[in-house]
């Protein structure tokens, strides 16, 4: 029985696609084991969304061929697609972003003939590759890949590149893998892709059918949308989330500027009245919904003027947690032929925006200081219980409970990241 320990980098579509592997490779006979043991096999699944993104991703090859120099080696996912000509030493298979579910078949291909496999099918990225999970280990909210690719073109982003065109999950198959992993125990799913919001565009279905269907399915507590673009909140959608409390109180809506200057050059699909109209209306339909944001700082050509707009846009907005991106450049994207800002200015924003974010967060958590709510437990630590609630406030509670259930609680106090949950029968 030959080893294997899996790393993951980047989102929640790449940890939804190394769980499928993992599972793949376990029905197949293989010894899953942690990814700093000695193992027969390493498996990187890459991410190449940002500088940083690359940088890790070499590190953990180099750390695989370390624990290892024995080991076959497998490289896959974005970091190989946007870089097909990266080789390295050791490393035995290179796989994009398709035929991942290929893995058990290219293991096999390289112990029979012991030659570096590379695999990257272009023609592939236009159809979905099909995925099935019942079960996610060491989790209690599973995820449910339904969608791959991107045509939004953003001018800073390589990932339509390296995940092709839009393309869905048969709207059947979404709604059995999400039940029986309902039945398997698991009360909260959550649904992602690369665009999330633009399910079912090729399939003659929409976000909001697949919503519909979903909070119908018996003993699902919670459904959460990983991240959805502020222009796929359309009214079948809001209206879904109006009447359906099965859907959680959060959406995490990427803005990425909050200047109309910066978001015309980064080819958002939007403008600041369009997504205040919008976030206004969300708000009308859920008072006390929970806000999340992407915002990149230092994109090009952004100026002081600029990035204190997108501080007064995004303490106007009032989200509940900003997540900050330096801007990163990515070849073969038209950001990376603008005029570049200095490293240091835009370390400095991220430091000053991530300031407001706390800031925001902390006044969004006051909110509910004193009321009762419910807690997914999801993990304890050092005599503590640590879980989410519906609108993704990081909860602490004393005591040890079971991974899995939900407990109710009273909300006493602060103590950042978290707020302080006590177990109440009020």
């Amino acid at each position: 029985m030959r080893s294997v320990g899996v790393f993951t980098l980047g989102c929640k579509v790449n940890m939804y696609e190394s769980e499928f592997v993992i599972n793949l490779l376990k029905e197949n006979g293989y010894e899953i084991k942690d990814f700093d043991d000695i193992c027969d096999i390493y498996i990187i699944n890459t991410c190449t969304v940002t500088n940083q993104s690359d940088i890790k991703s070499r590190k953990m090859i180099r750390h695989a061929l370390k624990r290892n120099e024995n080991a076959c080696i497998v490289v896959m996912g974005c970091f190989i697609e946007a870089n097909k000509d990266f080789r390295e030493d050791g490393v035995s298979i290179y796989l994009g972003t398709k035929n991942k579910s290929k893995i058990v078949e290219l293991l096999e291909d390289f112990y029979n003939k012991r030659e570096v496999i590379l695999d990257i099918n272009e023609k592939e990225k236009n159809k979905f590759e099909d995925m099935y999970i019942n079960t996610f280990p060491g989790r209690e909210r599973a995820f449910v890949k339904i969608q791959d690719g991107c045509e939004n073109f953003c001018s800073y982003c390589i990932i339509p590149y390296v995940r092709g065109k839009c393309r869905s999950k048969d709207f059947s198959k979404v709604l059995k893998e999400v039940r029986d992993l309902v039945d398997n125990g698991y009360k909260e799913i959550v649904l992602t892709g690369i665009n999330t919001g633009n399910y079912g565009i090729d399939i003659n279905k929409s976000f909001a059918d697949l919503l519909k269907e979903l909070v119908k399915i018996d003993n699902l507590k919670r459904l959460r949308i990983s991240s959805i673009e502020v222009t796929e909140l359309n009214d079948e959608v809001l209206n879904v989330i109006k009447n359906n409390a099965k859907i959680v109180d959060h959406l995490h809506i990427p803005l990425q500027a909050g200047s109309d200057k910066i978001l015309k050059l980064m080819n958002r699909k939007y403008d600041l009245k369009y997504f205040k109209d919008k976030i206004n209306k969300i708000r009308k339909i859920r008072e006390n919904i929970s806000i999340t944001t992407d915002i990149i700082v230092g994109f090009p050509e952004e100026d002081d003027e600029n990035f204190l707009e997108t501080i007064k846009t995004a303490k106007e907005i009032g989200f509940s947690k900003i997540h900050v991106f330096p801007y990163s450049v990515r070849k073969n994207t038209k950001a990376a032929l603008m005029n570049q800002v200095d490293g240091n200015i835009k370390k400095a924003r991220a430091r000053k925006l991530l300031e407001v974010s706390k800031e925001l967060e902390i006044n969004y958590l006051n909110k509910f200081i004193g009321s009762i709510d419910l807690v997914l437990v999801e993990n304890n630590k050092d005599g503590y219980t640590y879980g989410h609630t519906s609108n993704y406030m990081y909860v602490k509670i004393k005591g040890i409970y079971d991974s899995g259930t939900f407990l109710k609680v009273k909300l006493t106090s602060i103590s950042y990241p978290y707020i302080i949950g006590e177990i109440t029968n009020e």
